[in-house]
């Protein structure tokens, strides 16, 4: 997709935060973010300590910057050592997008517990009906996931193949998944085959996009979002 509506657009008044280990501000690549939060997994309790300690959110927010220069970025720290955590965290975090009035938010992450269905059918509904667009892995090791797969929410598949500077889309009964490119930034001296990739990076380049069809069209629904992104 060569995305001709908004091709020169860059992100800008276009608030984005990224649900992951943090970010590291001062990073090349990130170039200072605008504020965040850290949910805690003991009593949910937040705090503004959102320092990355393990590079993975870091490197989902420089592929952002990227092809989103001029978006405002914002880190919602839920993993602190590991990539893990609990629904609870997850959940509080889209609650603190939402109600700061992120555009979008960024998640390279999800759950395949069908479980958690109905919560996160519920958050998914109240980022839609508040103008926050979710963007997130539809799949993750072959499994449908959340709240990725939800049709309220922008599903992002990978292809080891797709350029990083396009995306693709595929249609599928219940909608379209937006496919784009499992690597990050390339970080000189660093071979790709050393560096972290996968469909967390795909998510993020994908959500680069989406941030230039915000600024485009500010004021569309999540379906419009898709809509948008489909009519290239």
């Amino acid at each position: 997709m060569s995305h001709q509506h908004f091709i020169n657009c860059t992100g800008r008044g276009v608030k984005i935060a990224v649900i992951d280990s943090g970010v590291n501000p001062a990073h090349p690549h990130v170039g200072g973010v605008s504020g965040g939060t850290r949910i805690s997994a003991n009593d949910g309790a937040s705090s503004s300590d959102y320092l990355d300690f393990i590079g993975h959110g870091t490197a989902v927010a420089a592929a952002i910057r990227e092809k989103a220069p001029d978006a405002q970025l914002y880190a919602v720290k839920v993993f602190d050592r590991t990539l893990t955590t609990n629904i609870e965290v997850i959940l509080k975090a889209i609650d603190w997008c939402i109600d700061n009035e992120m555009d979008l938010v960024n998640l390279s992450l999800g759950t395949a517990n069908n479980e958690h269905r109905d919560l996160m059918e519920r958050a998914a509904a109240r980022a839609e009906e508040k103008g926050t667009a979710l963007v997130a892995a539809r799949e993750m090791s072959g499994a449908l996931s959340l709240p990725g797969c939800l049709p309220s929410v922008i599903g992002v598949g990978v292809d080891w193949e797709c350029s990083r500077d396009e995306y693709q889309v595929k249609q599928l009964e219940e909608g379209p998944v937006f496919i784009a490119s499992a690597y990050p930034r390339e970080i000189p001296g660093v071979s790709r085959e050393r560096n972290m990739s996968g469909i967390s990076f795909a998510v993020a380049n994908m959500t680069g996009f989406v941030a230039r069809a915000r600024e485009f069209a500010p004021d569309v629904s999540t379906t419009g979002l898709k809509a948008l992104l489909d009519d290239q």
